[in-house]
């Protein structure tokens, strides 16, 4: 649904910036959060894969799951 002229004029008045810019602060939230969750997962993986308590292909399974779930949000949230 997008909002009338009225209804972004009231929003921008009263928040002192576009409509636009949350649904970019929002984005860039979600994305900073997901690339510091798959630091993490793969530091993590990293780890146990060096102390031999993943093996290789598991290793590789964290990493390729974190880029295809990376991928498919990114597709999904920008198109």
């Amino acid at each position: 649904m997008t909002p009338s002229a009225d209804q972004v004029a009231a929003f921008t008045a009263n928040s002192g910036f576009a409509p636009g810019a949350v649904s970019t602060v929002v984005l860039g939230f979600v994305f900073a959060v997901l690339l510091l969750w798959g630091v993490w997962a793969m530091r993590t993986a990293y780890v146990g894969w060096a102390e031999h308590h993943l093996t290789q292909r598991q290793f590789l399974g964290v990493i390729v799951r974190f880029i295809a779930m990376y991928l498919v949000l990114g597709f999904f949230l920008l198109s």
